[in-house]
């Protein structure tokens, strides 16, 4: 996803445990998933983040550090979504302007934030065409090898277990009937090979992130989707290490939803690759531009390997293509009839307000103690600026782990995901907090649990 829109494309930019344990659950009632299972089902949840995790998927957006100090911007960020992307503050020209001279601080700002409130994150991008630095594009085929995985090595290691998907390389195919390579200064020098290799360099440098391929207008079937997929097979049958694929998914009048878009999702996921919806907007309003955002949810949750969505922006005035109001919150932070249909898509219901200020709350994780096996683990819920009655929290354990025990509250179960209710201690004071923890079997897995997003009622 470009700052800019590139030219020659069919739209306008397809780019210490706590005593009082009300809650035990042993592990002989564990859900086969790794996590804790009691009868009955999930409640709805109040935002997009905590309606997604009920389905087993993230619900993200794409952030600019910039942004971040505005209040309305960060309180809608931090209620509604449970994973972020950089917009461009991971992008080469950003982090490595001149050779071999890193620079992160932006790009941290929004880590930082988002693993302050338990929220995934998503890498954008390593290797890609555009918003590169003059000095890339005047190496020589040998420099230019060394220049590249130099690059994909120092940026994944910066951020080595905080990233958990990466967009490897961004952007390769040509748009129109040809299914050729786009030229550009890795096409044009290293040749068709550059792509398996910024993989394969990839997963050396990390070897728990998920690595994907991300692109435009292959959300049908189509000569570039399909030329897509051939390399995507090409490269599960010989062992290239490919975990996902990304569908950028901009939308407009002029291209619109195609009729076979979860089947060409699901052409891609049984190859053996997690989907991705990664970039969605849609121009338009009302009720059209809702349903379409339905049509977008609901592919995703009829393919199994469609792990989530993330949205390009947070609100209509910060979008790239800002005149055509593709996003879920208009420019003064209102929810739009597409964000209610997303909602009822996935299941959730709204909980009132708009944003996260005004009866809000956050969730912060702390692992509290360790032993060989397992850990306890303490999610601190703090209501916002007024009080709450209530609060839902989802946590994922990472597989082969498995939750054995949960107190101070009520845990349910949809897919892989944990949803923890308040019990006693739903009713919180205007900056008031409480906790509750759970104790996790590792069973050899020393990755640190997901807390989504706090859910006030």
């Amino acid at each position: 996803m470009a700052q800019n829109p590139p030219g020659g494309r069919a739209r306008p930019r397809p780019q210490t445990r706590t005593r009082r344990a009300l809650s035990l659950v042993t592990a002989g009632v564990l859900a086969a998933a790794g996590v804790v299972a009691l009868a009955g089902n999930a409640q709805a949840v109040g935002a997009l983040g905590d309606a997604a995790a009920a389905k087993g998927r993230y619900f993200g957006t794409a952030v600019a550090a910039n942004h971040l100090g505005e209040a309305a911007y960060a309180s809608t960020l931090d209620a509604q979504f449970d994973s972020v992307t950089p917009e461009n503050e991971m992008k080469w020209d950003a982090v490595e302007s001149s050779r071999g001279s890193f620079s992160f601080s932006a790009a941290d700002q929004i880590v930082s934030h988002a693993q302050s409130r338990g929220m995934k994150v998503r890498g954008h991008t390593l290797v890609w065409h555009s918003q590169l630095p003059d000095w890339v594009s005047g190496l020589a085929a040998t420099d230019l090898r060394s220049a590249m995985n130099n690059h994909v090595t120092q940026v994944m290691t910066h951020y080595k277990g905080k990233i958990h998907s990466w967009d490897v390389v961004n952007e390769a195919f040509q748009d129109g009937s040809s299914g050729a390579r786009r030229s550009s200064p890795f096409q044009d020098k290293l040749g068709n090979g550059f792509i398996e290799e910024a993989f394969r360099t990839a997963r050396t440098v990390d070897a728990d992130a998920k690595l994907c391929y991300n692109d435009y207008n292959t959300d049908g079937r189509n000569a570039k989707s399909n030329a897509v997929y051939d390399m995507v097979k090409d490269f599960r049958q010989r062992g290239v290490p490919i975990d996902c694929v990304g569908f950028q998914s901009h939308f407009n009048s002029n291209s619109p939803v195609p009729s076979d878009f979860q089947a060409n999702l699901q052409r891609f996921a049984d190859l053996g690759v997690d989907v991705q919806i990664t970039e969605l907007d849609i121009e338009g309003s009302g009720t059209a531009q809702a349903a379409n955002y339905t049509k977008v949810v609901d592919a995703c949750l009829a393919v199994t390997r469609c792990t989530g969505i993330t949205v390009w922006g947070v609100t209509d005035k910060y979008s790239w293509r800002s005149s055509g109001t593709p996003l879920l919150f208009d420019g003064d932070y209102n929810k739009k009839p597409a964000y209610d249909a997303v909602l009822a898509a996935l299941g959730g219901s709204d909980g009132g307000g708009d944003g996260g200020g005004t009866g809000a709350c956050t969730a912060t994780y702390t692992q509290t103690s360790t032993w060989n096996g397992g850990y306890n683990g303490q999610v601190t819920v703090k209501a916002g600026s007024s009080g709450i009655t209530g609060w839902a929290v989802p946590v994922t354990v990472p597989s082969p782990q498995k939750v054995s025990a949960v107190w101070n509250g009520t845990p349910a179960t949809a897919g892989d995901v944990m949803t923890v209710r308040h019990s006693w201690n739903g009713t919180l004071a205007a900056g008031a907090s409480t906790t509750f923890g759970f104790t996790v079997q590792t069973n050899g897995s020393t990755s640190a649990p997901v807390v989504g997003v706090c859910t006030a009622s």
